[in-house]
């Protein structure tokens, strides 16, 4: 986790509902540099020698678990029932794209709605991080490569992903556009990345319900296939598709509208909240 002010976050780990151990003492931040240096494992040794701190998540905001990815990507289309309801063909092969990293937003900050913009959507999605320089990685070792999984809402403003030169990189990559967390889980707690449910809320209505193991590309395909031509470093983030039930996919379309919450949870990797705001409130 990392724990604080916009950009003044603390590394933190998770160790209750209540409670998260400071360990700014020994990390001085959850970036590449962390992952390239085995960091997880420093974080270990630490932590199981005891005598660190404790802070009160309560009190405190929950940013970003990972800061300053060299490249956060994402994968289209990547559930069938989700390209049925887009009127899409099944891709032959995955459909990559970038979103920016100044989008990436706290688990419980708010989004914000451009005010030149009425067709922002939702959409869950399970990411990883890359823990170690990857190139033309077998797809048999693809998942030791994997630093941990985390949330991700893959926020998509419709009108300037498709109708404005069909552009995804600007409709997915407005500030605020990319929540993660509440934090990143390594892959010994997680188990089998292929078998979590994706539960999406707006309003507390259930919105999107899948599963990962209905992705079209499962994840050691995903690296696999990447890796071959774009070396993938320490702390890149993928995020792999969402499943149906998304805002443009309903008859009419429904998009958010400010004062709604949007509420996504996937197992073992917690829940994040997020308000909906107009630009300028």
């Amino acid at each position: 986790m990392r724990l604080g002010k916009r950009d003044r976050e603390k590394p933190a780990v998770w160790s209750s509902e209540n409670d998260a151990i400071d360990v700014s003492s020994v990390v001085k931040d959850f970036d590449p540099s962390f992952f390239a240096d085995d960091g997880i494992e420093r974080l270990r040794a630490a932590i199981a020698k005891g005598g660190l701190p404790s802070i009160k998540l309560e009190s405190v905001r929950i940013g970003s678990p990972v800061t300053r990815p060299g490249k956060l990507m994402a994968v289209g289309k990547n559930y069938a029932d989700h390209a049925k309801e887009t009127k899409s063909a099944l891709p032959e092969k995955p459909i990559f794209f970038a979103k920016a990293t100044s989008a990436i937003n706290g688990p419980y900050d708010d989004v914000v709605v451009p005010a030149n913009y009425a067709t922002v959507d939702y959409e869950v999605e399970l990411a990883l991080v890359i823990g170690r320089r990857a190139k033309r990685v077998d797809r048999t070792q693809a998942l030791t490569y994997v630093a941990g999984y985390l949330i991700c809402n893959d926020v998509t403003e419709r009108t300037a992903q498709s109708k404005e030169g069909n552009q995804w990189f600007r409709g997915k990559s407005f500030d605020t556009f990319a929540p993660l967390g509440p934090y990143l889980v390594t892959p010994d707690e997680v188990g089998d990345p292929h078998a979590l449910s994706l539960v999406c809320k707006v309003d507390g209505e259930v919105r999107q319900n899948g599963n990962t193991k209905d992705f079209i590309f499962d994840i050691p395909y995903l690296i696999e296939f990447m890796s071959r031509n774009v070396t993938l470093e320490p702390g890149d983030i993928i995020t792999t598709g969402t499943p149906a039930g998304v805002g443009m996919g309903m008859t009419p379309p429904v998009f958010l509208r400010a004062g709604q919450a949007m509420e996504l949870e996937v197992t073992g990797l917690g829940r994040q909240r997020s308000r909906i705001v107009a630009e300028g409130v």
